[in-house]
């Protein structure tokens, strides 16, 4: 007989243990061993397997010391971290095949913070009231879905009964289908994309891969980069192909697809191999509810891509300013870099099908780059667009040079 999948289960029985039996009921329904951690401060009501004392205990304290420190949210930082490591613990003992929780803020950040410590692919679902919009601080980088609660997390009515009972039993679902991920074997290259420059990583992604490379591609609008950033800094990667730009473009110009300024600098300081191009650079991304007015965007070209995002076209002097701050943390790179710049467009928008095209600015950005990389830089220009195939061929031959025996084919 198949042992059932094991689930984590957070929830605090001090506000909330209505819903966690009837979260635990559905879960053990859908064919689930159950392990539920309450870390409930108010009271210990008893029957989870992982209750407040051993919580705090784990964390090196005590819960009448975790009361007595007064502030909810310094008390739930060291209730988080007794969680989390038990958490973990459990993890490395039984193999949980999934995580589910349910809150309001507090509950949210506690449930999430325990998912983020997990594992990509280990199933995680948050049940939540913050699910419809502010979602960020909570997935973080992580794998983690969010259902909207719809009402607030207080009793079980003829709506919270079916969100509740739909979370339960699809973590169940993904719990009893999921199965750890084999290692892959192939080195591993991290590719920057847009819809906007999908030819490129289409034809960068199809090519390494059919000599032997195992492929991820982000998706650059703010998560999706600080993702692939995190990834080189933590994993063994082969290559780094950052070929969408416009996170950093958002940052020097205020858009909203901003990752920071740290944006692809994590694989340079770790001495990684990277390809870098000028992928998106030809615009920035704003709020289109801003698109309005005699003069948005400060009289900028501009092109409406959705009802969310607007691309706004970037200057002679933007570019400029871009290659200034890509040449200053290029020249703390402590391994082999490749510049390549295509000479008839940054992306789909700069194309002469595009709605923002201005093809006297990619030589004039070649042009300045040459005066101001640094000679670590190998910096070489084609001409062709960034979605031609012969700009993904010139890509997969420097990935090959620059990483000449971690690839298998």
């Amino acid at each position: 007989m198949t042992e059932a999948p094991k689930v984590l289960l957070v929830v605090t029985q001090d506000t909330k243990q209505l819903e966690s039996r009837f979260l635990r009921e559905c879960l053990e329904n859908g064919g689930c061993e159950v392990i539920h951690l309450d870390p409930s401060v108010r009271a210990n009501l008893g029957g989870a397997e992982i209750g407040p004392d051993e919580i705090a205990g784990a964390a090196g304290t005590t819960m009448a010391d975790v009361r007595a420190i007064g502030h909810e949210g310094k008390i739930q930082e060291v209730m988080i971290a007794g969680a989390t490591k038990l958490a973990l613990d459990l993890h490395a003992r039984v193999g949980l095949s999934g995580v589910l929780s349910i809150g309001g803020s507090m509950g949210t950040t506690f449930g999430t913070a325990i998912m983020r410590a997990f594992p990509y692919g280990v199933p995680k679902l948050m049940i939540s009231t913050l699910a419809s919009g502010f979602t960020a601080p909570f997935v973080g980088l992580k794998d983690i879905a969010m259902l909207n609660a719809v009402c607030d997390v207080s009793g079980i009515n003829s709506i919270t009964r079916e969100v509740y009972r739909n979370g339960a039993f699809g973590l169940a679902g993904m719990a009893r289908a999921y199965a750890p991920a084999a290692a892959d074997t192939r080195p591993l290259v991290l590719v920057s994309a847009l819809g906007t420059t999908e030819g490129a990583a289409r034809g960068v992604r199809e090519g390494l891969e059919a000599i032997g490379y195992e492929v991820m591609v982000f998706h650059t609008t703010g998560n999706g980069g600080m993702t692939m950033d995190a990834l080189a800094a933590e994993r063994d990667v082969a290559a780094v192909v950052d070929i969408s730009l416009v996170e950093v473009n958002d940052f020097l110009n205020g858009g909203i697809c901003s990752a920071g300024p740290e944006r692809a600098t994590a694989g340079l300081k770790r001495g990684i191999p990277t390809v870098m191009a000028p992928g998106n650079v030809d615009f920035y991304i704003m709020p289109s509810p801003m698109a309005v007015g005699e003069r948005p965007f400060e009289g900028r070209r501009f092109h409406i891509h959705n009802a969310a995002l607007t691309a706004v076209r970037t200057t002679e002097d933007d570019l400029k300013r871009l290659a200034d701050h890509l040449a200053g943390i290029l020249r703390e790179a402590r391994g082999p870099v490749r510049f390549l710049i295509p000479l008839d467009g940054f992306s789909s928008h700069d194309s002469p099908a595009g709605h923002i095209h201005a093809p006297e600015l990619p030589p004039k950005f070649a042009g300045y780059c040459r005066k101001v990389m640094p000679a670590n830089v190998e910096l070489r220009t084609l001409d062709t667009h960034i979605n031609d195939p012969a700009f993904g061929a010139a890509v997969v031959a420097a990935v090959r040079d620059l990483t000449r025996g971690k690839s298998i084919a």
